[in-house]
């Protein structure tokens, strides 16, 4: 497949109508997608990686489906500033928003200034992008390389603002607890401390079955796994 007609075909034909009830029920906007499972984008994904310019093209269709593609494929390294904030500006639902458009800012130079200036956005989508692409950064980044004071006065910013903040934000706030507490070594001790005074995260789900993890309980699970400051090279799924 070498071109936006042939890749879009072929998520229609994998896609299902059942399972776009599901995305819907998790945010996705009716009539922007196929419903593709994850496993048949991986499928597509391999035919189509390294095509930079066919990313980009499937993420400005609009589509659902294809937008989580783009992130698959697209290569966050060589993608602007600009892009990235677009991206994060026109992602159609929360699974692009909080994973496609981080896994790519993660591989960029951009992550933790889009990141901060996302989180402040007014739009919940954009703000749980900031949220979620801050803790791709510390998932990826040696800590020696991070900034840990501003690290630590964001963790003493979801202790001052989750309780009053946007829905999918305190998911997303609740994310980066885990995140730091997994992966940054230095300030591991504070976000446990932290995940203790959260405790059990109150998002509402859409009627899902999905379920907001424990923070406390999500850091432990690393720590007794050997994951805990571990660093990954990559976000993506």
């Amino acid at each position: 497949m070498k071109t936006i007609k042939q890749v879009m075909a072929a998520l229609e034909k994998a896609g299902n109508p059942l399972r776009i009830q599901t995305y819907t029920n998790h945010g996705a906007p009716k009539g922007q997608m196929f419903g593709v499972s994850v496993a048949d984008m991986k499928v597509i994904a391999k035919q189509i990686k390294g095509q930079q310019e066919l990313a980009y093209e499937l993420f400005e269709t609009g589509n659902g489906d294809a937008q989580y593609l783009a992130g698959m494929v697209a290569n966050g390294s060589p993608m602007t500033k600009r892009l990235l904030d677009q991206w994060a500006r026109k992602a159609v639902w929360q699974m692009v928003s909080e994973y496609t458009v981080p896994w790519v800012v993660t591989e960029s130079d951009h992550a933790s200034s889009l990141a901060l200036k996302w989180m402040t956005a007014k739009k919940e989508s954009v703000a749980t992008s900031g949220w979620n692409s801050y803790s791709g950064h510390v998932t990826v980044t040696p800590d020696e390389e991070l900034d840990l004071d501003e690290v630590e006065n964001l963790l003493e910013e979801v202790e001052g603002g989750i309780d009053s903040a946007m829905n999918r934000v305190k998911y997303t706030m609740n994310g980066f607890v885990i995140a730091v507490g997994t992966y940054v070594k230095p300030l591991s001790k504070r976000a446990k401390a932290m995940a203790r005074k959260l405790g059990k995260v109150d998002v509402q789900m859409g009627g899902t079955s999905c379920k907001v993890p424990l923070a406390l309980e999500a850091i432990t699970k690393a720590e007794k796994a050997g994951r805990a400051g571990k660093k990954r090279k990559t976000i993506k799924c």
